[in-house]
This record gives structure tokens, sequence and C-alpha cells, in this order.
């Protein structure tokens, strides 16, 4: 079996480099960077524009290594020009006035992916797409661990490819999830993965890619420096996808989910996942994984963590968790996916709202105006936007009942209204339809908080 090695692959002699981590952040990517660089000898620095106080989860994480020098709370020119080498964090926009320096002066930037990309000895299948893109990952990861020994999972999972790259080999397969940042940053070092999957491309990301070409060119990268003889699988069914992989010169394969599947993907994850999953079979396929054992694995699926999560029932309401749902395309489809599951006297109690990616809400609002039968909305100016398209509508269709609204300050405050309103047998569906920005660390923060919150209101 062809494992589609690079050409790209080098060492870093990291050993006494002065090296600038740009952004230690929170999720989990700076201190893996930080760890890597460390252990190779180099002499760290981190910097971020965070303070000592808002960064201490990841500072915690980092006691133990000596000699590293913290600049928190702030960038400064001088740490940029005594640099060998920086290592930007994907947070970093590219438009940052200390990129600039640092590319003025000829000093290196890249990120731990670019680092992984380069010195990573095994086989790297990279996942990218508006969504979807997780779910196919670990499909993909699972499918072939039926038939491999070492096959690892890394990328967009809130931790640093950099910190299992040391143990990989020749042989390994990794399973990489990549989102537009990374993507973006990669194309500094001109890399592509030799196995590329694209799920879909819809409006996201509009509040740090300055256009829909840009976010379009970022997701690009995936295949854009990929060699004639490197592979490329995508999504058929998405008008989008077919436009952009037309300057891919790579073998482009373009699957489509077998019957004997379709019922087990409808059942357990619902249909809207028939294409991350069929992208998923034919990459493992492409591995020569055996169709028994990829059904046997779809059959165990239910779906990842916070990604239309079915919770224990409360009070006698179903209780779904789709915090990942960050745009108004991922809430629409779990709502129709609800609506489709309940019985015709059960109710939707959804929570929604948030903040804004410069995303547009008006089918959302029409979707919620059909579907939900209760409404809470968390701060923000995703919210504001909501409650404008549900206002127009109902004013121009001349709505007797209008849809109840309910503001929460905090998720505590909406899980009690929320539960409140329930009866037995209704469906509680957090499917936020924005970003959590402001009230939460993240979106994994948000459903972290619901899950809690839920747990303990049930009490």
């Amino acid at each position: 079996m062809a494992r589609h090695k690079s050409d790209r692959n080098y060492k870093i002699d990291f050993k006494n480099k002065r090296v600038l981590v740009m952004g230690l952040g929170l999720h989990g990517g700076g201190v893996g960077a930080v760890r890597f660089l460390a252990k190779q000898g180099a002499l760290v620095t981190v910097t971020d524009l965070r303070t000592k106080k808002v960064l201490q989860p990841s500072l915690e994480k980092l006691k133990d290594l000596q000699g590293i020098a913290y600049v928190l709370g702030k960038h400064r020119e001088n740490d940029v020009l005594k640099s060998d080498l920086i290592v930007k964090n994907p947070g970093v926009p590219p438009t940052s006035p200390y990129l600039a320096l640092a590319r003025k002066h000829k000093i290196p930037v890249t990120t731990d992916m670019g680092i992984f990309f380069r010195e990573c000895p095994g086989t790297i299948i990279g996942i990218t797409g508006t969504r979807g893109k997780s779910t196919t990952a670990w499909l993909i990861g699972k499918f072939l661990q039926t038939k491999y020994r070492r096959v690892f999972l890394g990328g967009n999972i809130r931790k640093s490819v950099l910190e299992f790259l040391p143990e990989l080999k020749l042989n390994d397969l990794i399973v990489l999830e990549l989102s537009s940042f990374q993507l973006q940053d990669l194309s500094l070092d001109r890399v592509s993965p030799p196995v590329a999957v694209l799920t879909n491309f819809m409006r996201d990301h509009l509040n740090w890619h300055r256009s829909m070409a840009e976010y379009r060119a970022a997701k690009s990268v995936i295949f854009k420096f990929q060699k004639p003889e490197d592979y490329l699988f995508a999504n058929f069914d998405d008008p989008q996808v077919r436009a952009m992989i037309r300057k891919a010169h790579s073998h482009v394969v373009l699957p489509r989910l077998a019957p004997q599947y379709t019922l087990v993907v409808d059942e357990h994850l619902g249909a809207h996942y028939r294409s991350s999953v069929g992208l998923a079979i034919a990459v493992a396929r492409h591995f020569r994984v055996k169709p028994d054992n990829i059904l046997a694995v779809l059959k165990k699926f239910r779906g990842l963590e916070g990604r239309q999560e079915r919770l224990p029932s409360v009070q006698g309401a179903h209780v779904i968790n789709d915090t990942t749902a960050t745009i108004p395309d991922a809430a629409i489809a779990a709502l129709m996916r609800v609506h489709a599951q309940k019985k015709p006297n059960e109710r939707i109690i959804l929570i929604a709202g948030g903040s804004d990616k410069k995303l547009i809400f008006d089918d959302f609002a029409k979707v919620i105006l059909r579907y939900a039968d209760e409404l809470v909305l968390l701060p923000g100016n995703a919210t504001e936007k909501i409650k404008k398209n549900l206002q127009k509508m109902q004013t121009k269709n001349k709505e007797k009942n209008a849809l109840p609204v309910h503001d929460a300050k905090t998720m505590h405050d909406a899980c009690t209204k929320a539960l409140n309103l329930a009866r037995k047998g209704d469906w509680i569906l957090l499917s936020p339809g924005a970003t959590s920005f402001g009230l939460f660390m993240n979106e994994f923060d948000r459903g972290d908080q619901f899950v809690k919150e839920i747990k303990n209101l049930s009490k």
C-alpha cells in the first residue's frame, strides 16, 4: 500500500536556538509547543497579550519546566528581533505588526503544525471543512485502527501535535483535523497533507477572515501544495467544494455513501452526516480497511461529544447538547433532526444565540419560527441579529401567536428557564448557531457548563 510520503521531511536542530512562542493560549496548543521546544534544547520565550491571571491554567501545566522566559500582557519588538525562529499560535492574526516586523528582518515564522508537517515521519491524513471535520477525522481514525496498530489522531483538538511527534515512526498513520486558521498558517510553510479530505464549505469565521475569498483560500491549502501522486477526497454534493477543487492537481476522489451504510448513519447520526461518513469510509477503503470492520465501527458510533449529543433525560424531558453548532446551518440541522424525532405533542425548547462571526441569520430565524416552541437566548451580538430577524418575520407574516422568547444572562439562567418551561416529553436543545466569545472560553466550555448546569438542576 502506498504511504504517500512527502519529500519535505527534515529535522530542525532547535538546540540553543532562540525561539519565540507568540501566544500561549488556553486551548493546549501553546503548552504543547513550549514543552516540545524546551525538550529539544531551545531557548524559549513566551509572549501573550493576556495576563498571568487569565493564562494561569496553561502556566500551571508548564511549572515543571526551567528556563522559560514569560512576557505576559503584551508582545515586544525586542523579543521578536532577538529570535532565531517564531512559532505563532493560530490565534495570532496574520496581520499582526510583530509578524510584519519578523518578515522585514527575515526572521522565519512557523507554527506547531508547520513544524509537525516538516518533521513527521509518518503519513498525514488531513481533514478540513466548515462542518463535519471532527466526526470525519474521528471515524477515519477508528476505521484505520481496525487494520493498523499505530494510528494517531490530532490537530484542532485542544492540544499540540508536537506532544506526540517524538514518538512517531515511519509507517505510522496520523489523522489531523485542521481549521482554517491552521491551514492559513501552513501556507507559510507551503505544505499540504498527502491525503486530504474536504467535507464542505459554508459561510463562517468572517470575524477573522477578511472575506469569503480569504476564508476559501485558507481552506484550499488542504490540497493547494499537494503533489500529483497525492490524494484529495472531497464532497461531491457541495457546489462550493466542486468549484474549489478545480484547482487541485492531485488524484481527486468524489465518494458517496454506499447504500449498505445509509440506514445506520441516518438512525445513529442523522442524514446530514451522510457526506462526512461517506468521505471517512472512502479514505478507509483507500487504506484497504475491510467493509465489515467499517460497518462494525458505525454500528457502535452515536456521535461525538457536543455534537447533537444525547444527555440523560431530566424531569422527563429529552436533553441535547449541540454546543459545537457555531454557525446557523449547524443549528438548523439540529432543529430539523429533533423535529423529525419528536412526537406531535412534544415541544422543542431551544437555547441559542451568542457572538456573531459576521454571519447571516435569516434562515435560522425562519427555522426557529417553524420548529421551536420556546426560545431561550444567551447574550451577544448574534442574539440581537436573531431577535431582529424574528421580529421582522413575525411582523411581515402577521403572526398572532408570537414565539415566546426568554433572555438569559448566564448558562445557569438559560438552563433554569429551559427546565421550568419543559414538560414531560419535551426536548431541551442547546444549539446556539453562534460562537461563544465573551461568556465562555470556547464552545467546549459552553457545552461543559450546559452539561454541568443541567445535571445540578436535576438533583
